[in-house]
């Protein structure tokens, strides 16, 4: 997962930003119902205190200070009840103080007395040391000789309580964030399945099919923005290389017809016999120059013709290891003038839909190149086979190879890897251009594989004829 990808950080922002509105709700909703269940502890001793200054101590000067303590034993019973309950004289004496509850949870007697506090009915949370704290609410009486009634419990019930909700929302705090966060990113990725869709269209748009459009989503956001200025930067770039080729096609059309006029014209004045032999040799170097300056155009020609699609308009079933052998065979003699060796690995009944002449062009320049770059007494090896659906085509060499950087730009058209030594053998940097472009207009592919100074190695790959 691409952690710096825009889906992972908003789905990660998304995730963060649940998880600290869950703890934050996760604690606000402890604190409350924490405090809820306290106060709803003291407001229950509360009322009970209320009760037993009403119905008991306010008819003390009837019934007298022991019925009070028998039938707060009797009615009560705060020890079974794990009850804290204390009457005590407005002098400060105890007139009744329960035992020990069951449960051991605190010690009566070590629950200090009320504070001075003038208000008729008032509360307080106790600490105990050793103990939880006691939850108390206390009363006066009304009668002529007032009783101050404190009735209290342990705030462990309502602590554990708090204690259980605090475990379930710790544990359920990262699980729902969790949840949320693989919910997020579900979200996210929906949303932006319209860019992959943009992006997959958009790595399919080459040089030689600008006429197709991206995915345009009418939902009047900024996807659909981005897509339409998309599609139309790609209509501009369709302009612009239209009329590119249409300049280089009109351009090299235009240029066959003076250029082989000039390379008349200094043919008939090199005859003269009367002309003196320096300018005999100026007009050879012209012709030369004029004979190269032909070959150019020509191969701009060619160009602007296959990116024409002129080169599926004569496509026939043939056998490309017999062409490739053949084609090798003719450019024998080039080979054993420089002392380079040939060798062949060529496999049979290997077919192919294609133009002839052009998959012939390929194998010549890729051939032409290889001997060009190797150095006297090495060796170039061509290999035709099938592999997968595809027939597959190898021109190695043990020249002089070519550097990481000019690899990435040795289809390119104009490109030259070693500028002086291309310029000197007459190359313009368009043989390879042309072997890329006739490749793709027969749905093939050109690669190259080479290190400096340990020859290259060119394999073109393209798909097999279906069965006769």
């Amino acid at each position: 997962m691409n952690t710096r990808s825009i889906r992972f950080r908003l789905a990660a922002w998304h995730a963060a930003l649940l998880a600290l509105v869950f703890a934050l709700l996760g604690g606000l909703l402890y604190v409350s119902v924490e405090r809820y269940l306290h106060e709803t502890l003291l407001a229950t001793q509360a009322r009970r205190a209320r009760q037993i200054a009403a119905t008991l101590l306010d008819r003390v000067p009837q019934t007298g200070e022991q019925h009070v303590v028998r039938q707060l034993e009797a009615l009560y019973s705060p020890e079974v009840a794990n009850r804290f309950i204390r009457v005590s004289r407005r002098s400060g004496s105890v007139l009744y103080l329960s035992g020990r509850p069951d449960d051991q949870s605190f010690m009566p007697a070590d629950v200090p007395s009320a504070p001075a506090i003038s208000a008729h009915e008032f509360s307080r949370v106790q600490p105990l040391h050793g103990f939880d704290p006691l939850l108390v609410s206390a009363c006066w009486s009304t009668g002529p000789d007032p009783y101050l009634v404190e009735v209290g419990t342990s705030a462990e019930p309502a602590d554990r309580f708090a204690r259980h909700l605090l475990v379930l929302l710790g544990i359920g705090v990262p699980l729902l964030a969790a949840v949320a966060a693989a919910g997020g990113y579900g979200l996210v990725r929906r949303a932006l399945r319209p860019v992959d869709a943009i992006i997959g269209k958009a790595e399919k748009i080459t040089q030689h099919n600008l006429g197709e459009r991206l995915p345009a989503t009418d939902t009047g956001d900024e996807l659909e923005r981005l897509s339409t200025a998309l599609n139309l930067m790609i209509s501009r770039l369709d302009d612009a290389f239209a009329n590119s080729k249409r300049f280089v096609a009109d351009a090299s059309h235009e240029l066959r017809t003076p250029l082989t006029i000039i390379q008349g014209e200094l043919e008939a004045m090199a005859g003269e016999p009367h002309l003196a032999l320096g300018l005999k040799e100026r007009i050879g170097s012209l012709l030369e120059e004029v004979e190269r300056l032909a070959q150019i155009v020509q191969k701009l020609f060619a160009l602007s013709r296959l990116d024409a699609g002129e080169a599926q308009e004569e496509w026939v079933r043939l056998d490309v290891g017999a062409l490739a052998k053949a084609t090798a065979d003719q450019m024998m003699l080039l080979a054993e003038d420089r002392n380079i060796r040939v060798e062949f690995e060529i496999a049979k009944r290997v077919f192919v839909m294609g133009d002839r002449p052009r998959l012939k062009q390929v194998v010549v320049n890729l051939l032409d190149n290889a001997v060009k770059f190797t150095s006297p007494g090495g060796t170039v090896t061509l290999t035709v086979s099938s592999n997968t659906g595809s027939a597959v085509i190898e021109v190695a060499d043990t020249g002089i190879g070519i550097s990481g950087e000019a690899r990435l730009l040795v289809f390119e058209r104009f490109f030259r890897a070693d500028r002086g030594r291309s310029s000197s053998d007459g190359g313009a940097g368009l043989g390879l251009a042309i072997v890329k472009s006739i490749c793709v207009a027969h749905g093939g592919k050109v690669e190259v594989e080479s290190m400096v100074g340990q020859g290259s190695h060119f394999y073109v790959t393209l798909p097999l004829a279906p069965g006769p």
